[in-house]
């Protein structure tokens, strides 16, 4: 295939790459309905569709879980160390979370780091097992605690809050909303003229 031009300069690419994280949702699908892309899907996945479609013109689409990772594939996984941990049947909820207390200690609380971790084991067809998650878990917690990892982009409102009390400790709570609110609308507003100049500039070449 054919690679395609980007439809925006490196400079512009940036500025969208970073108004994205700033966005909502429903303003994110909106982008991706303005470009004529499929919009379901995660945050970040939504702003890497958008990305790859401006800097290639291919469309990104929800990766596929391979069928060795699906429980519709298997017997019944009781909550036990070495059952599987699989795709369609593992739920993050009370019981879930009273059993990762057991095997790992009253400290254990889901988190982020441990669902990403889940969902590339599925993704790559090999489903772990409850012992195996509870050792990624207890590890990458340790590690995180030594690295004080920072958040990720698509936690962009974190990030801001972190900035702006480095900036101006003295800021109270509704003004740092009030901030946040006019910083998110300035770079939706943004994003949306640059993916109208995008679609623009994509007719013009027709």
């Amino acid at each position: 295939m054919q690679r395609q031009k980007p439809l925006l300069h490196a400079d512009n690419q940036k500025i969208l790459h970073d108004a994205l994280y700033y966005m909502k949702m429903n303003e994110l699908r909106k982008a991706c309905l303005i470009l004529s892309l499929p919009h379901a899907g995660k945050k970040i996945e939504l702003i890497n569709r958008i990305m790859t479609f401006i800097q290639t013109g291919n469309i990104r689409l929800l990766p596929v879980v391979p069928e060795q990772s699906k429980a519709k594939n298997y017997p019944t996984q009781p909550l036990r160390p070495d059952s599987l941990m699989l795709y369609g049947a593992y739920r993050n909820d009370a019981k879930t979370r009273a059993f990762f207390k057991q095997l790992i200690g009253p400290h254990f609380h889901f988190t982020a780091f441990g669902i990403d971790w889940l969902n590339e084991q599925w993704l790559k067809a090999k489903p772990p097992t409850y012992r195996e998650f509870a050792h990624y878990w207890t590890t990458e917690t340790e590690n995180r605690k030594r690295a004080k990892p920072q958040p990720k982009d698509e936690w962009m409102f974190i990030n801001f809050v972190q900035h702006m009390n480095r900036e101006c400790p003295s800021i109270s709570k509704g003004d740092l909303m009030a901030a946040w609110k006019k910083t998110q609308a300035d770079k939706a507003h943004c994003a949306f003229e640059l993916l109208r100049s995008c679609i623009n500039q994509k007719n013009n070449s027709n």
